[in-house]
């Protein structure tokens, strides 16, 4: 098996484990780390694409910005007063925890190994991506030629969906 096919092999078995942990935790705040754990994945696959600028927005937006925004949600709803929280640290017991950062931990040194170990892969294709103007012109020019009336309603579905959660949330007097 080459190194990027076994990087690839980790990465994606990572998106999955995430988002199958995303869909199975009743605890929301576990649900909203498995969520982080997906879209770091989700972002070395990007990477492993020479798709950098991807990888960047990637983790800025939805794991600096929108993923916060859920973790202030959570806490605004204050589970912990109806008992459906369990008391410590993400809801784990120190033994737990050290499983888990240990496990963590020997994930990222194998993932470290396999990723210094990788070839150039594909350098015709970087070339020919940087004779175009490099990732982020790239997609910029197909967004906004071949996609921009999509882009478009997802901004307007999103204003819509904010002005729909701040009707609700609006205290009735």
């Amino acid at each position: 098996m080459s190194p990027s096919l076994a990087l690839f092999s980790a990465l994606a078995a990572v998106v999955v484990c995430g988002g199958l942990g995303v869909v199975t935790r009743k605890n929301p705040v576990h649900a909203a780390i498995f969520l982080v754990l997906t879209i770091f994945g989700i972002a070395g696959i990007y990477i492993m694409l020479e798709a950098e600028f991807l990888a960047a927005v990637q983790v800025l937006v939805y794991a600096g910005g929108i993923l916060v925004l859920f973790l202030f949600v959570i806490m605004l709803v204050d589970l912990e007063e109806r008992g459906r929280l369990p008391r410590g640290p993400l809801g784990m017991k120190a033994p737990r925890m050290a499983v888990v950062l240990a496990l963590a931990g020997a994930l990222l040194l194998v993932l470290g190994g396999v990723w210094a170990t990788l070839p150039d892969t594909a350098p015709g294709a970087s070339n020919a991506l940087r004779a175009d103007g490099g990732n982020l012109e790239t997609v910029a020019m197909v967004m906004f030629r071949h996609f921009l009336l999509p882009f478009e309603l997802a901004s307007v579905l999103l204003l819509v969906a904010m002005i729909g959660a701040i009707v609700l949330a609006k205290p009735k007097v």
